[in-house]
């Protein structure tokens, strides 16, 4: 660990400095909350694209971008009144203490991280009860679904065989053959998509990280076959295309 102290003041300065009214940046100025989370989850995941990629001198630069949003939403929080970054850091130093009691507590047998959680959400939200409580909405999807399911699964509702979630899926599925019209399709096929990350958990295999090396998966091989027909691989009839991407899987081995 570098004996380092790290300084945030700058960066807190840099921010209030573009929020200024008089002499900031007019488009920081206009920002709202509401504005800059759509940012804050591009920032997210363009750390999660670093690392993904072992990226290390990309990461140093996306989680820069990431802490630039937390200071960024502090400092409107600051101006309105309601809550400063000091705050925001205090909050989170205290509930980091408050959920290992086994790190920070006098040794003792503690309740569980996820029994903490609970607690917390409860105390929280008095009047929402549900297990579900608390899983936020602008979660993407495949990752609240699966966290729906972990919720149901803590208080019993999951299922107990693999091969029954199997066939959960293969009966979703053929819903959707089913379906008589959009409606009914789309809602049949999201279903299927709830179905699958379903049979991911019990996989143990996170849903976002599988999709996320298939598409990867899918542009390198896509990126092949182009490469191997030139610039005339538009016009290639669709079974030309397919013995492409067959020779294209054959040289990955």
């Amino acid at each position: 660990m570098s004996d380092r102290a790290a300084d945030i003041t700058p960066l807190q300065q840099i921010m209030a400095r573009l929020r200024d009214p008089e002499h900031g940046c007019p488009w920081d100025v206009e920002q709202s909350f509401a504005t800059i989370a759509p940012y804050t989850i591009e920032e997210a995941y363009e750390v999660a694209d670093a690392i993904q990629r072992d990226d290390m001198a990309a990461l140093k630069d996306e989680l820069g971008d990431l802490l630039l949003q937390v200071v960024f939403h502090s400092r409107m929080a600051e101006e309105s009144g309601s809550f400063d970054l000091s705050d925001v850091i205090t909050a989170i130093c205290e509930k980091m203490v408050r959920r290992h009691p086994h790190v920070f507590g006098d040794g003792e047998v503690s309740p569980g991280w996820d029994e903490i959680k609970a607690a917390e959400r409860a105390e929280k939200d008095k009047d929402d009860r549900s297990a579900l409580a608390g899983v936020a909405l602008a979660l993407p999807a495949l990752a609240r679904s699966e966290k729906l399911q972990k919720r149901a699964s803590r208080v019993g509702f999951d299922w107990d065989d693999i091969a029954d979630v199997r066939a959960k899926l293969l009966e979703e599925i053929e819903e959707v053959d089913n379906a008589q019209n959009r409606s009914e399709i789309e809602d049949e096929v999201g279903d299927v998509l709830y179905a699958a990350v379903n049979l991911a958990r019990h996989h143990k295999v996170d849903p976002e990280t599988a999709l996320r090396a298939a598409n990867a998966k899918f542009e390198r091989r896509f990126r092949a076959m182009e490469a191997k027909a030139g610039d005339g691989f538009a016009s290639l009839p669709l079974n030309e295309k397919e013995a492409l991407w067959q020779a294209v899987k054959r040289d990955e081995g």
